[in-house]
């Protein structure tokens, strides 16, 4: 009896996929936002920075990855960030996941999806029909990558350079670590894919830019693409503190130096990271990524920023609040509209065990020294909680071979600062005249705490 070939790849098609055996596609989705019909307004910075022409696009990439029929997806944005309640409508359409991680790459020069930066502070600057196109883009990124899974085996290489990070706020402290994943085929050792993770604000291009674009990532993805010849998906990790490229010296080839607020120096700053990750890559080592171990936390995180109130009053932030107790992970999430007493955000923290790669999914901008465990000792006297117990460092926590971590992955909640470095009020810590640039886009100094701690609890669960 003879079988065509067709009907006989769909029969091994058919055929369960072992548990233990990795599969890994990439898929995208462009997402670019049509100007000329209503305003884009351009998050980031200040209000009213109505975008004028489009430089390069806006992209949703996602990774699958598969352990038997046990399914993940990893999903970046080249947006600014995005709400809890934006990832629980992508995870409603699509079911069959064992886990649904949506991120953003933090870009400030796209499009506002969260409301901060509209016309003036009155008025939200989120369109909601791009919001939708943005949440449709991340399921038809997930089901394409998934439509594309392939046998894979998996290689991870990591690579430093603190020159490629300015940190503008004392203490100095970078996260400088960039992490590369290559998906090859098992056979030919041909890519399938590379998953790239690095730690800097995508805002080179400066508040007075009015060209949609994804900054820095865009090149970073672009010369990867060439590079080692397959799909790149990029993912921010820690950029609180501040890590930024602003005021950060950049020469191109020929030694002149690069301003900020150019394409120039974007493209150029972009591809330096590229590069890195083509030094990472060049010495990965192999990896197992199975079996899959996924923790996601749901918890309520403190808001505290009166200015964080006053958006949610007026409707610019499009939040639901919730009575706080004291209680990161209550027994019921009792939504509020009373804010004369204590409230909280709804969001969600994440430890990702991957076979020998441990992840960290934090929804927000992480100071590195949460991170690093490098919170300040011995306290500044100008600090304003001086007394406050250091957190908790992430990655100390983790005891696996390698190590990734992802911000601003399912929600954003702005900066998350080591209490004992919240300095708000005077005397203002290092000697300085004025208050640093952070805390006025965070929810609050008990946040970190209850970030750090949440995750130390799920690392800890058995």
């Amino acid at each position: 009896m003879r079988f065509s070939l067709a009907l006989a790849a769909a029969l091994v098609a058919a055929l369960p996929v072992a548990a233990g055996d990795l599969s890994v596609g990439f898929g995208e989705a462009d997402v670019t936002p049509v100007l000329g019909k209503k305003p884009v307004y351009i998050a980031g910075f200040g209000h009213g920075r109505e975008a004028k022409k489009v430089h390069d696009p806006i992209m949703v990439r996602a990774v699958v990855l598969a352990d038997g029929d046990a399914k993940i997806a990893l999903v970046a944005v080249d947006v600014v960030g995005l709400f809890l309640h934006s990832v629980e409508r992508v995870r409603e359409a699509l079911p069959g996941f064992r886990y649904v991680m949506v991120s953003a790459t933090h870009n400030h020069e796209g499009p506002d999806t969260l409301g901060l930066w509209g016309p003036n502070p009155l008025k939200s600057g989120v369109d909601p029909e791009y919001l939708k196109r943005v949440e449709a883009g991340c399921v038809e990124a997930v089901k394409a990558a998934d439509k594309a899974r392939v046998p894979a085996v998996a290689k991870i290489g990591s690579a430093s350079d603190a020159g490629l990070l300015y940190d503008n706020r004392l203490p100095v402290v970078k996260l400088d670590e960039l992490v590369a994943v290559r998906f090859e085929e098992p056979k030919t050792g041909k890519a399938v894919g590379v998953l790239v993770q690095w730690n800097c604000h995508p805002e080179v291009l400066d508040s007075k830019n009015t060209e949609v674009t994804a900054d820095f990532p865009y090149y970073t993805v672009k010369h990867l693409r060439a590079s080692q010849e397959c799909p790149v998906a990029y993912f921010t990790g820690a950029v609180g503190g501040l890590m930024t490229t602003l005021k950060m010296p950049l020469r191109d080839a020929a030694g002149k130096e690069l301003a900020d607020g150019t394409f120039e120096k974007a493209e150029r700053y972009g591809t330096l990271v590229g590069q890195l990750a083509d030094t990472a890559l060049k010495a990965a080592a192999p990896v197992a990524l199975t079996p899959f171990d996924v923790r996601p936390q749901t918890i309520l995180v403190p808001v505290e920023n009166k200015l964080y109130h006053l958006g949610w009053q007026l409707g610019t932030l499009d939040r639901t609040m919730y009575a706080w107790d004291g209680t990161p992970t209550p027994k019921e999430f009792t939504p509020t509209r009373d804010i004369t007493k204590p409230i909280a955000v709804k969001s969600e923290v994440g430890y990702l065990k991957l076979g020998d790669l441990e992840v960290a999914v934090v929804p927000g901008e992480i100071y590195p020294e949460l991170v690093l465990g490098k919170v300040q000792e011995p306290t500044d006297p100008g600090a304003d909680f001086p007394d406050a117990p250091a957190e908790p460092g992430l990655y100390p926590q983790l005891k696996g071979k390698h190590r990734m971590l992802i911000g601003l992955g399912n929600d954003e909640l702005g900066y998350f600062i080591p209490k004992r470095q919240w300095d708000a009020k005077a005397p203002y810590c290092y000697g300085l005249k004025k208050a640093q640039y952070g805390e006025e886009n965070s929810v609050g100094p008990e946040a970190a705490a209850v970030i750090c701690g949440a995750f130390k609890e799920l690392v800890n669960k058995k």
